[in-house]
């Protein structure tokens, strides 16, 4: 090996020659691309001096896709051309997104392969994975402009709820982008990390996130340069968005006449964005909207836009009151509240902010902008170094299926990552040499209220009596919310592992109706647990006893047998019932009158075990009391 020889004072640092690594902030609305130097991060910004980059890409019949301001420019001429609020569908199959077809500005290609969705946009078939590439690869060109460096590192920003299946879709974006992702950090966190290392705070922050088209509530714990998220909660399909369409519902109801066209909703959607943002500094405002090849005027105040996305801020307060009582912190615990998301410029956003928290939030760094720049300081730390630890958390809770369809949570939600838990799980029935595991991510007490990761077989267990079997499971959760899961048998070590590959036809939007029906149903879901291993229980008992009766037929005189045959058959007629108490004391009934039976047999297996052997001989065998 040469040794790479440098004048003195001339030795490049290590960072400089793995070249600089940016944080991309990829939004629903805009994207945001930064880099932070000596711990102080700024944006990359464009000759005209823009920071956003709209998350917005027009597709011309010849040359390379055209992303950002001109393509926003292309909507109003070609709107049949151009792909904006891609995000939504990240991580989504085309069974999870029908729901949103009628809300979507482009068609949905129904059947894709792999289970990805796609869409049609001016003749091509594009998956929301190559339409975010698109996104990235131009962030990517602005950076290498700024810099003047090649650059092919970075952290991206996500969503505090995108699952597996949307993580794991932006990170292959990325790929394709021609970047290295060095790790994926939830927004809520990267805000933080803003404004912590920034101001040097201390103490419980939330951060409010309202972009385009998700919203997520965090509560963090800032305290010497740690970030712990203590709780997090949000809906994946609320945001900047939905106030968009509503005031294009506004717009469209006012001028009547025949339902749009693709382009044309297109093009009122625009008009509405636009008149939201106008309304964010003035009073009221008039805007024309362009349908059927003419153009109506619409007026439109703040008072009128506020009574249209009152019930979407609504909602997302009631997601802060939520997260708060599960993190059992009251307002007034709360040192600030960071704004994120450019639909938090709101006036009516605020005020609702202002009024939950019982203060007025932080918003001196733009929050547009926050994101990016912590993703920005996070990729500095990554290839730098830094004394800022980050400790996201899981969303939802992980766990194993066991019998009669239970949900054995392994790792619960909120659990700071990264992660590494182990349980230990045995047979069911004598004999066994194998075990299906069936992982799944959810709140609710049975499999079916729950989503199925993964499924993968234990096999080489050596026959034993039911229970004897020693099989620890371990979960391994990595920095970027990705999940392994490996099972091995104690004693032969036996061992399985499997990668959960996600599959793009999971919508995010399930963890937030997943935690919600957790607490509707939560009493009912432990009444049903209960239920469940209360028949699990009484089963096991069942082939204990059909066991035993084959084993030692000759231990147990007719009339007790029939007695048991009795009580046994009156458990089986219990088990298709709802009765949990009835089981247990049918259960309880049956082991008092199978102890004489159990007795008996113990006492032959005692027997049989000192046949031909000599008291000295036990005695030998046998330890001493310990020391």
């Amino acid at each position: 090996m040469l040794l790479q020889i440098h004048e003195p004072g001339q030795t490049p640092q290590p960072h400089e020659e793995a070249g600089v690594a940016i944080g991309i902030d990829l939004g629903t609305t805009n994207s945001v691309v930064a880099v932070a130097t000596d711990g102080k991060a700024e944006v990359l910004r464009d000759a005209d001096g823009r920071g956003l980059v709209p998350s917005v890409v027009a597709y011309p019949d010849t040359g390379e896709p055209v992303v950002g301001e001109a393509a926003r420019r292309t909507l109003l001429d070609e709107p049949d051309r151009v792909v904006s609020s891609i995000k939504r569908l990240m991580g989504r199959g085309a069974k999870e997104v029908q729901a949103l077809a009628g809300t979507l500005p482009y068609r949905i290609v129904d059947e894709a392969s792999g289970g990805m969705v796609h869409i049609e946009v001016a003749g091509r078939r594009l998956s929301p994975v190559a339409v975010s590439a698109d996104i990235l690869r131009a962030l990517k060109a602005r950076a290498e402009a700024a810099l003047g460096r090649s650059v092919d590192r970075a952290v991206v920003t996500v969503p505090a709820y995108f699952d597996d299946a949307a993580r794991t879709a932006t990170r292959d974006a990325a790929r394709v982008a021609g970047l290295e992702v060095l790790r994926l950090v939830n927004e809520p966190t990267a805000a933080a990390l803003a404004y912590g290392l920034d101001r040097e705070a201390e103490g419980l922050y939330a951060v409010y996130d309202l972009g385009g088209g998700t919203f997520d509530l965090s509560i963090l714990r800032l305290e010497r340069g740690i970030f712990q998220v203590l709780a997090t909660g949000g809906d994946a399909a609320l945001g900047g968005d939905d106030f968009d369409h509503a005031v294009a519902e506004h717009f469209l109801a006012r001028i009547g006449g025949a339902a749009p066209t693709a382009g044309e909703v297109k093009l009122t959607l625009a008009t509405a964005r636009l008149a939201k943002e106008c309304l964010t500094s003035q009073e009221a405002g008039e805007w024309q909207v362009e349908l059927a090849n003419r153009r109506h005027p619409v007026r439109l105040d703040r008072p009128t836009l506020e009574g249209l996305i009152a019930p979407f801020v609504e909602r997302t307060t009631e997601i802060c009151r939520e997260v708060m009582a599960e993190a059992g912190i009251e307002p007034a615990e709360i040192a600030g509240v960071v704004l994120v998301g450019g639909a938090t410029r709101v006036p009516l956003v605020r005020r609702a902010v202002a009024s939950a928290f019982g203060r007025e939030p932080l918003a001196d760094i733009d929050p547009d902008e926050v994101v990016a720049l912590g993703a920005a300081l996070q990729a500095e730390a990554l290839t730098v170094g830094s004394d800022t630890l980050l400790l996201d958390v899981t969303p939802l809770s992980l766990g194993i299926e066991t019998m009669g369809g239970i949900v054995e949570k392994v790792i619960p939600r909120n659990t700071p990552i990264p992660v590494s838990r182990g349980q230990e799980f045995t047979t069911y029935q004598d004999g066994q040499d194998g075990m299906l595991f069936h992982v799944v991510q959810g709140e609710r007490e049975t499999v079916d209220g729950c989503r199925s990761l993964a499924r993968f077989e234990l096999q080489g267990i050596p026959p034993m009596t039911a229970g004897a079997a020693r099989v620890l499971v371990t979960f391994a959760v990595d920095a970027d919310g990705l999940l392994t899961v490996s099972a091995e048998e104690r004693t032969t070590g036996a061992r399985q592992r499997v990668e959960v590959r996600p599959s793009y036809g999971l919508a995010e939007e399930e963890m937030v109706r997943m935690l919600r029906e957790s607490m509707e149903h939560g009493a009912d879901d432990m009444q049903r647990r209960l239920l469940i291993e209360a028949r699990v229980e009484a089963r096991r008992v069942l082939l204990a006893l059909a066991a035993a009766r084959s084993a030692d037929p000759e231990l147990l005189p007719a009339d007790e047998g029939a007695a048991l045959g009795e009580q046994a058959v009156r458990l089986e007629a219990l088990l298709s019932g709802d009765d949990r108490d009835a089981i247990d004391g049918a259960v309880e009934e049956l082991e008092r009158r199978s102890q004489s039976f159990a007795q008996r047999r113990m006492d032959k297996a005692i027997r049989l075990a000192l046949a031909g052997r000599s008291i000295d001989e036990v005695a030998a065998e046998t330890p001493g009391p310990a020391a």
